[in-house]
């Protein structure tokens, strides 16, 4: 594991960053401005395309095997990095799979469940899980009292089903991460009152807000200030990433959940 560059990926003193855990990379979601794409076609590719141990090898057809293992950002399974959690005793915020979906799209069932099986066995950790695919989540639901829950949206599609499909699952902390935030969450004259009611049924505890890099695309504030002020509202704290600073300035609120 090394040490997480994530602003909100903290440590449980809440004060110092945690780490990220990666015994899983790779992700079939095909998000044009995803990071962890960029850097799997990049510095990492030879280290990855080493890897021969890819999703559904069994299943594909030769022809889906070998596109795969010549992707570098297809789907893939490191089990000698499964135990890394263990081998640290002293209670981490650890990000798990920043370079992968551990929900996402053909992810075997079998690796998310040795993945989960770890977060259990290591209760002195906070987890950090954060996916795009919230309908899967009910399958693993309750969550270990380690785990923060999240779902990414950056428009309102994606906010209100990830708020609808959380409805129903269990977990310490929910949260969203709008981030990039890419859209408005405005969709008609009543989206206040659907905002506001979805944030309460849904149980969220966190917001987190930020821009997206490379490139540069900053939300518009008021994208921004309507989050914060349904948050308000509902008494959810809401975490704006360093990445607003250049919109925003440097009174960010960058608030925890309790």
């Amino acid at each position: 594991m090394h040490t997480s560059k994530i602003e909100w990926v903290l440590n449980p003193d809440n004060k110092t960053l945690g780490k990220i855990w990666n015994p899983i990379t790779g992700c079939l979601n095909g998000c044009e401005y995803c990071y962890a794409h960029r850097l799997a076609n990049g510095r990492l590719k030879q280290t990855y395309l080493a890897n021969k141990n890819i999703a559904n090898v069994i299943q594909n057809s030769t022809s889906e095997v070998m596109k795969g293992l010549a992707d570098p950002f297809y789907p893939r399974f490191w089990p000698e990095r499964l135990l890394e959690p263990t081998d640290n005793q002293r209670p981490r915020g650890i990000f798990v799979c920043d370079m992968s979906d551990l929900f996402g799209i053909d992810i075997p069932t079998e690796w998310t469940e040795l993945v989960m099986l770890q977060i259990k066995r290591c209760p002195q950790h906070r987890f950090y899980l954060l996916t795009k695919q919230s309908q899967n989540l009910i399958k693993w639901s309750p969550f270990p009292d380690n785990v923060y829950l999240g779902v990414s949206a950056t428009n309102p599609t994606m906010f209100y089903s990830a708020v609808y499909y959380l409805k129903d699952v269990q977990s310490k902390v929910k949260y969203i991460s709008f981030e990039p935030l890419l859209q408005s969450l405005r969709t008609d004259r009543q989206w206040k009152e659907r905002l506001l009611y979805w944030l309460k049924t849904a149980g969220i505890d966190w917001v987190i807000i930020g821009g997206q890099t490379n490139p540069t695309v900053y939300p518009k504030i008021e994208w921004v200030n309507e989050i914060i002020e349904a948050a308000d509202k509902v008494s959810i704290p809401v975490f704006q990433k360093d990445n607003l600073k250049p919109l925003l300035g440097d009174n960010l609120r960058q608030e925890l959940p309790e």
